[in-house]
């Protein structure tokens, strides 16, 4: 259920799709109601995004470092996503069934650590049961042009699905080309993706 049931939802939901992208409505909105740092908007019956969560799956560090600096929970997918191994281990030492953990709108973890590109925080989610998002990765460390992340996804996992679609209804090479990532497209031709 979303928190903050007394703030208006046309607020919090204005504050989340700020969240994703727009540090300085981000810190005007904040500075104007500080509740607005834990409410979640409901997208959906079970789709629930607060402003740490749409910062985090759209990989936007400088937001995501603002939340957590003015007190925001840190979570395993955001810490993934900025590439804290430290506190990864921490988080699955603490409950291993966070190798499975989902963000917001439901996006697996592995995508969050593609992002980083840190394929020491991939293996450690590997280790500990992430058994999956792996194709669907993709897209997280083709957004940030993490080809060695791509290589270590394909070579663990994401050849199942190669033709995955993103947000935009786009095959990991489909986007690879369109962001003009010739070596990851060719490292995705090379796994047997088409586009």
């Amino acid at each position: 259920m979303a928190s903050n049931p007394q703030l208006p939802q046309d607020l919090v939901r204005e504050f989340v799709i700020a969240a994703h992208s727009d540090l300085d409505k981000v810190k005007a909105m904040l500075a104007e109601n500080p509740a607005l740092l834990l409410a979640q908007n409901q997208w959906g019956p079970n789709d629930f995004e607060d402003g740490l969560g749409a910062a985090s799956h759209v990989g936007n560090r400088a937001i995501a470092e603002f939340f957590l600096a003015q007190g925001a929970p840190l979570n395993i997918c955001t810490a993934a996503m900025l590439g804290r191994m430290e506190d990864v281990s921490v988080f699955l030492r603490l409950d291993p069934s966070l190798a499975n953990a989902r963000g917001a709108h439901g996006i697996p973890i592995m995508y969050f650590a593609a992002m980083s590109g840190n394929t020491i925080i991939s293996a450690m989610l590997q280790g500990s049961g992430c058994k999956e998002g792996y194709s669907f990765a993709l897209h997280g460390a083709i957004a940030f042009a993490q080809r060695d992340m791509v290589r270590w996804l394909l070579d663990h996992g994401a050849k199942e699905d190669l033709q995955v679609a993103n947000y935009e209804n786009k095959s990991p090479l489909a986007k690879a080309l369109e962001l003009n990532q010739p070596e990851i497209a060719d490292l995705l031709r090379h796994a047997g993706a088409t586009a």
